[in-house]
């Protein structure tokens, strides 16, 4: 893979060059720069306001929101950008590669942080398994017109609801569902959508066993197949993932995992005491740069006693996180540099923080908070609520939408519920769904309401499902 191509500046709908007013160029912005502006200005990034990223429906307004998650990795990787692009110079990597390569670098992964989670679904990561589990366990008992609709469906359409993944919506919301001018979305540079996909395989080829970073999920829809090879070859990354996308993963890990602790605490979920003791016990044979960091935290704590802090656990521990952030980031960009060779042909399949003092860490940091945060009551028993709204808005729009535009009449029940969906889906529904058969046309109505509940904040999901069952 090459820097010149892997920048690429092409949109999927190319945009005419404006004319300026005599003087030259009257728009002095990068074509990166303006990504930057359409993502920040659209309601699919405000939305994210809305949207859990631990906590589902909390009313506290400290725990992390998608949108405040999302600014913290964006922040992350404009860093990790400066970092990798200085090193590349410095060591003189690639020779093509100078300060417009680097300025390019930094402002392609500040988007992609901010667009890296558009495209989740309501009430966090269970959101995702909520939508999986669903299709998985009704999707082989609903017919239309006397067949099984996984009769209709190829076996790439099933899986894609099967491991449906807020990345792979991510892509599909910038590409066609967010009308901007027309049904090509947010249409961002090809750089920038190579960089969001982590995963670039479909749903038939994920294969966790295998080791392979870029098959533990799926990073397209069968809808977007074509989207996805123009990506591809555009950016020259032909079925790797692109280099960027290693930095957004290492910039996303790095913000949840720091700040999930610090969410955990602030929510009782774990104690200081039994934090420090689960970083003890779990890197207890880690490298020593790795068990000294975990000593910042114990020395911060006592700081914060001697200056008489009111809450010294909340001292020690947000002063600490912001260490570790920093450690972190030279860790990622430390990995980078160290198998750049293996990233640009490639071959590395491991995340960056692989081999590093970073590792053990950020593992005893995801586990810890899947242990105390994650499978904590307060959040099961959310997740359970959620189960009963995800259960009955699938349930009733899917009925719905199976029979839609086939010419066979809808109940008036079945067309109040289409009518609910946004005129902008349907409308990228009719533009996609015209020529194509039978099976396609299915798929696409099936994904039509996953677009559509992926487009809920989780306020308007409890709203709209309070409203819908009844409940005042």
């Amino acid at each position: 893979m090459e820097w010149k191509t892997l920048l690429c500046q092409d949109r999927i709908r190319e945009v005419p060059a404006k004319r300026g007013n005599g003087t030259g160029r009257s728009d002095l912005r990068t074509e990166f720069e303006k990504d930057y502006h359409r993502i920040i200005g659209s309601a699919s990034f405000r939305r994210l306001q809305d949207k859990t990223q631990v906590f589902p429906l909390d009313q506290s307004d400290f725990v992390r929101t998608r949108l405040t998650h999302s600014l913290e990795v964006s922040s992350f990787c404009k860093s990790l950008g400066q970092n990798v692009s200085a090193k590349i110079m410095q060591l003189e990597l690639d020779p093509q590669f100078g300060a417009e390569q680097k300025a390019a670098v930094c402002d392609i992964l500040q988007c992609a942080g901010l667009i890296h989670d558009i495209g989740n679904p309501p009430f966090g990561h269970f959101g995702e398994t909520a939508i999986q589990d669903w299709f998985k366990k009704h999707l082989p008992e609903l017919h239309f017109q006397g067949k099984p609709l996984t009769e209709y469906l190829n076996a790439q359409m099933r899986e894609d609801f099967y491991h449906f993944e807020g990345n792979t919506q991510a892509l599909r919301l910038a590409t066609k569902l967010h009308y901007l001018v027309d049904e090509h979305g947010m249409n961002l540079t090809k750089a920038l959508l190579g960089t969001i996909i982590k995963y670039p395989v479909s749903s038939l080829e994920i294969n966790k066993a295998s080791g392979r970073i870029r098959e533990k999920k799926m990073g397209y829809f069968y809808a977007d197949r074509d989207n996805f090879a123009d990506i591809q070859a555009s950016n020259g990354t032909c079925g790797s993932r692109h280099p960027l996308a290693f930095l957004l993963e290492a910039a996303d890990d790095i913000a949840y995992r720091t700040a999930d602790m610090e969410d955990a605490l602030k929510k009782g979920c774990i104690s200081y005491p039994k934090l420090v003791e689960e970083l003890k016990r779990r890197c207890a044979d880690a490298p020593e740069a790795c068990t000294r960091i975990i000593g910042w935290l114990e020395a911060r704590y006592e700081k914060a006693l001697l200056i008489q802090y009111e809450k010294p656990e909340t001292y020690a521990l947000q002063n600490w996180i912001v260490s570790v952030q920093g450690q972190m980031i030279t860790c990622a960009t430390d990995g980078f540099i160290e198998h750049y060779d293996e990233i640009m042909a490639g071959t590395w399949e491991q995340d960056l923080f692989s081999g590093t003092f970073g590792a053990p860490l950020m593992k005893a940091l995801g586990d810890i908070a899947y242990e105390y945060a994650f499978i904590s009551r307060p959040i099961l028993k959310l997740e359970i609520a959620a189960d009963a709204i995800f259960e009955f808005i699938l349930s009733r729009f899917v009925d719905a939408v199976i029979p839609y535009d086939t010419g066979k009449k809808l109940t008036a029940v079945q067309e109040k519920y289409v009518s609910l969906i946004s005129d902008n889906y349907k409308r990228i529904y009719r533009i996609y769904a015209e020529g194509k058969d039978e099976a396609e046309r299915l798929y696409l109505r099936l994904l039509l309401v996953t677009d559509f509940i992926s487009g809920m904040t989780d306020s308007y999901a409890k709203r709209l499902y309070q409203e819908l069952s009844g409940i005042l």
